[in-house]
Protein backbone atom coordinates (compact mmCIF):
# COMPACT_ATOMS: atom_id res chain seq x y z
CA UNK A 1 0.00 0.00 0.00
CA UNK A 2 1.38 3.25 -0.90
CA UNK A 3 0.97 6.41 1.35
CA UNK A 4 -1.94 8.04 -0.49
CA UNK A 5 -3.54 5.23 -0.50
CA UNK A 6 -2.95 4.67 3.32
CA UNK A 7 -4.02 7.73 3.86
CA UNK A 8 -7.42 7.82 2.01
CA UNK A 9 -8.24 4.56 4.11
CA UNK A 10 -7.38 5.91 7.29
CA UNK A 11 -9.58 9.25 6.70
CA UNK A 12 -12.56 6.96 5.73
CA UNK A 13 -11.94 5.33 9.10
CA UNK A 14 -12.40 8.62 10.75
CA UNK A 15 -14.85 10.28 8.69
CA UNK A 16 -17.86 9.87 11.01
CA UNK A 17 -16.24 9.98 14.57
CA UNK A 18 -15.18 12.94 16.66
CA UNK A 19 -13.66 12.62 20.70
CA UNK A 20 -16.91 13.24 22.01
CA UNK A 21 -19.88 12.19 20.91
CA UNK A 22 -21.19 15.51 20.39
CA UNK A 23 -19.32 18.75 18.41
CA UNK A 24 -15.97 18.94 20.47
CA UNK A 25 -15.48 22.46 19.04
CA UNK A 26 -18.59 23.55 20.88
CA UNK A 27 -16.85 23.33 24.04
CA UNK A 28 -13.55 25.06 23.38
CA UNK A 29 -15.25 28.08 20.42
CA UNK A 30 -13.20 25.26 17.77
CA UNK A 31 -10.03 26.26 19.25
CA UNK A 32 -8.36 23.97 17.03
CA UNK A 33 -9.34 25.55 14.13
CA UNK A 34 -7.93 29.09 14.94
CA UNK A 35 -4.75 30.60 14.18
CA UNK A 36 -2.75 31.86 16.86
CA UNK A 37 -2.08 35.33 17.74
CA UNK A 38 0.92 35.48 15.62
CA UNK A 39 -1.28 33.88 12.65
CA UNK A 40 0.61 30.60 13.51
CA UNK A 41 -0.72 27.46 13.28
CA UNK A 42 -2.19 24.17 11.22
CA UNK A 43 -1.77 21.12 10.72
CA UNK A 44 0.98 18.74 9.39
CA UNK A 45 -0.25 16.50 6.40
CA UNK A 46 0.45 12.61 6.84
CA UNK A 47 2.99 11.74 4.31
CA UNK A 48 1.37 11.27 0.84
CA UNK A 49 -1.43 13.20 1.86
CA UNK A 50 -0.21 16.86 0.15
CA UNK A 51 -1.78 14.99 -3.05
CA UNK A 52 -4.97 15.66 -1.55
CA UNK A 53 -4.56 19.47 -1.76
CA UNK A 54 -3.19 19.66 -5.46
CA UNK A 55 -6.53 22.34 -5.57
CA UNK A 56 -7.07 23.85 -2.42
CA UNK A 57 -9.88 25.25 -0.64
CA UNK A 58 -11.15 28.90 -0.74
CA UNK A 59 -8.68 29.99 2.67
CA UNK A 60 -5.83 27.36 2.68
CA UNK A 61 -2.57 27.62 2.16
CA UNK A 62 0.43 25.45 2.30
CA UNK A 63 3.89 25.59 3.76
CA UNK A 64 6.78 23.08 4.05
CA UNK A 65 7.67 22.66 7.65
CA UNK A 66 11.08 20.25 8.68
CA UNK A 67 9.89 20.23 12.09
CA UNK A 68 9.60 16.38 12.34
CA UNK A 69 10.95 15.06 9.00
CA UNK A 70 12.24 17.29 5.73
CA UNK A 71 10.11 18.12 3.30
CA UNK A 72 6.63 17.78 4.86
CA UNK A 73 3.83 19.99 4.27
CA UNK A 74 1.43 22.23 6.84
CA UNK A 75 -2.27 22.71 5.81
CA UNK A 76 -3.50 26.38 7.61
CA UNK A 77 -6.88 26.90 6.76
CA UNK A 78 -9.37 30.17 8.70
CA UNK A 79 -11.12 28.33 10.59
CA UNK A 80 -13.96 26.37 8.61
CA UNK A 81 -13.75 23.82 5.77
CA UNK A 82 -15.95 21.13 4.39
CA UNK A 83 -15.99 17.88 6.77
CA UNK A 84 -15.06 15.71 4.00
CA UNK A 85 -11.78 17.47 3.72
CA UNK A 86 -10.18 17.97 7.10
CA UNK A 87 -6.80 16.84 6.89
CA UNK A 88 -5.81 13.50 8.76
CA UNK A 89 -4.32 15.64 11.76
CA UNK A 90 -7.46 17.28 12.23
CA UNK A 91 -9.34 13.79 12.37
CA UNK A 92 -7.37 12.66 14.77
CA UNK A 93 -6.67 15.66 16.57
CA UNK A 94 -6.38 15.64 19.68
CA UNK A 95 -4.17 12.32 19.40
CA UNK A 96 -1.69 11.51 17.43
CA UNK A 97 0.16 7.85 16.48
CA UNK A 98 3.81 7.00 17.29
CA UNK A 99 5.61 4.29 17.11
CA UNK A 100 7.73 3.75 20.10
CA UNK A 101 10.21 0.79 21.38
CA UNK A 102 9.51 -0.48 24.66
CA UNK A 103 11.88 -3.35 26.06
CA UNK A 104 13.40 -3.83 22.57
CA UNK A 105 10.04 -4.01 20.96
CA UNK A 106 8.28 -1.41 19.00
CA UNK A 107 5.04 -0.68 19.72
CA UNK A 108 2.44 1.40 17.74
CA UNK A 109 0.79 3.61 20.31
CA UNK A 110 -2.02 6.91 19.82
CA UNK A 111 -1.45 8.94 22.66
CA UNK A 112 -2.65 12.25 23.46
CA UNK A 113 -0.52 14.96 21.51
CA UNK A 114 1.39 17.30 23.32
CA UNK A 115 1.32 20.04 20.56
CA UNK A 116 -2.84 19.77 21.40
CA UNK A 117 -2.22 20.92 25.31
CA UNK A 118 -2.21 24.61 24.48
CA UNK A 119 -5.29 24.47 22.73
CA UNK A 120 -7.25 21.73 23.46
CA UNK A 121 -9.32 21.19 26.90
CA UNK A 122 -9.95 17.58 26.04
CA UNK A 123 -6.43 17.15 26.66
CA UNK A 124 -6.80 17.40 30.64
CA UNK A 125 -8.58 14.07 31.41
CA UNK A 126 -6.61 12.13 28.36
CA UNK A 127 -8.03 9.77 26.06
CA UNK A 128 -10.17 8.18 28.98
CA UNK A 129 -12.19 11.39 28.55
CA UNK A 130 -13.12 10.87 25.25
CA UNK A 131 -15.53 8.71 23.32
CA UNK A 132 -14.31 5.22 23.63
CA UNK A 133 -15.06 4.52 19.64
CA UNK A 134 -13.13 7.83 18.68
CA UNK A 135 -9.79 6.33 20.28
CA UNK A 136 -10.54 2.91 18.90
CA UNK A 137 -11.02 4.49 15.61
CA UNK A 138 -7.63 6.71 16.20
CA UNK A 139 -5.79 3.11 16.70
CA UNK A 140 -7.26 0.83 13.45
CA UNK A 141 -6.53 4.46 11.57
CA UNK A 142 -2.97 4.23 12.99
CA UNK A 143 -2.79 0.44 12.04
CA UNK A 144 -3.84 1.19 8.78
CA UNK A 145 -1.06 4.10 8.35
CA UNK A 146 1.45 1.41 9.40
CA UNK A 147 1.30 -1.02 6.21
CA UNK A 148 2.90 1.87 5.05
CA UNK A 149 6.70 2.29 5.42
CA UNK A 150 6.25 6.27 5.02
CA UNK A 151 3.89 6.34 7.75
CA UNK A 152 6.21 4.04 9.83
CA UNK A 153 8.97 6.70 9.16
CA UNK A 154 6.89 9.01 10.14
CA UNK A 155 5.32 7.80 13.38
CA UNK A 156 8.97 7.13 14.71
CA UNK A 157 9.80 10.63 14.07
CA UNK A 158 7.21 11.87 15.87
CA UNK A 159 8.21 10.10 18.88
CA UNK A 160 11.59 10.89 18.81
CA UNK A 161 10.31 14.71 18.33
CA UNK A 162 7.83 14.22 21.42
CA UNK A 163 10.86 12.53 23.43
CA UNK A 164 13.29 15.55 22.21
CA UNK A 165 10.43 18.31 23.73
CA UNK A 166 10.32 15.79 26.75
CA UNK A 167 6.56 16.12 26.47
CA UNK A 168 5.65 12.60 27.75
Amino acid sequence: MDALDAVRQARDFLESVTPLRRDCGGVCGAACCQSDEDGQGGMLLFPGEDALYQELPEGFTLTRDNAILPGMTLLTCEGRCDRSRRPLSCRLFPLTPVLVTENGQEKLKVRMDPRAFAVCPLCEQGIRGMAPEFGQAALQAARILCQCEEHKRYFRALARYFEQLKAW
